[in-house]
């Protein structure tokens, strides 16, 4: 059956509410169109101000995020960070060695860490350090270096060189946007930078978001999807992102 412009419209604008992204070829197929009709249609909705296109995609919103204050975020969904928290805490294992980079994410789960025998951290986070720093089972490692105060935590070449000389066997990333074409971000490139070392020095790669970040980009790219293990996340992930990282080798753990 064929559908007109409008029926065609009310789809792609349901698949966004639902979904939070919709892809150009995924829709094309789904309607039996061409993928030049279906970014015909995207860019007449988004002059009328109803998504916002990208290359092969849309979003409902400007899918670009801001570099905004680790406190102004830890106001933001605060019961997911704190779910997300729960259970990316039960992925520690019994004297484990792991990394955490900073974010409000991140220290929603450092508040949520139990100690299992003796627990090394290494982090990048001056307010994870000082939240850890109260268990006596945990020994932290703070990563010194230049202070960002937008994420009270620390970045340059010093921060680089402490990883060189260690290993550990899981990383927890705290991310500003995991985008299905470009990737899991972050909002500063130096930052970036230094999530893929701390990954490259770990077995394993957890990531730790709400779905808000879903279809997001922030300014520097960590890594593609397909780079990370585990995604730890709430209930409102779409079951179209959850198939995505499925289809990508990552785990899903919904905290509920």
């Amino acid at each position: 059956m064929i559908l007109s412009i409008a029926e065609r419209h009310k789809y792609i604008l349901g698949t966004l509410q639902k979904e939070g992204f919709v892809k150009v070829v995924d829709i094309a197929n789904k309607l039996d169109v061409t993928t030049v009709t279906i970014r015909k249609d995207l860019k007449a909705l988004e002059e009328k101000g109803l998504l916002y296109r990208t290359h092969g995609s849309a979003s409902p919103v400007n899918p670009h995020t801001a570099d905004r204050n680790v406190k102004e975020k830890e106001k933001i969904r605060t019961k997911e960070k704190q779910l997300i928290g729960i259970f990316a805490a039960r992925l520690i294992e019994e004297d484990d060695s792991i990394i955490i980079n900073s974010g409000s994410t991140i220290c929603a789960f450092a508040e949520q860490i139990e100690p299992k025998g003796r627990l090394t951290v290494v982090t990048s986070s001056i307010k994870a350090t000082s939240i850890l720093g109260e268990h006596e089972g945990i020994n932290v490692s703070q990563l010194g270096g230049t202070l960002r105060r937008s994420s009270m935590s620390v970045i340059g070449n010093y921060t680089l060189s402490f990883l060189e000389n260690i290993t550990c066997s899981k990383v927890f990333l705290g991310v500003d946007g995991i985008d299905p074409d470009f990737g899991v971000t972050t909002s500063n490139i130096e930052e970036a930078e230094l999530n893929r070392a701390m990954m490259s020095v770990s077995l394993k790669t957890i990531v730790l978001c709400d779905s808000s970040k879903f279809g997001r980009k922030g300014f520097g790219k960590i890594c593609n999807l397909d780079k990370i293990d585990v995604v730890v996340t709430d209930e409102d992930i779409s079951s179209s992102m959850c198939k995505l990282l499925e289809e990508n080798g990552v785990e899903v753990i919904v905290a509920r």
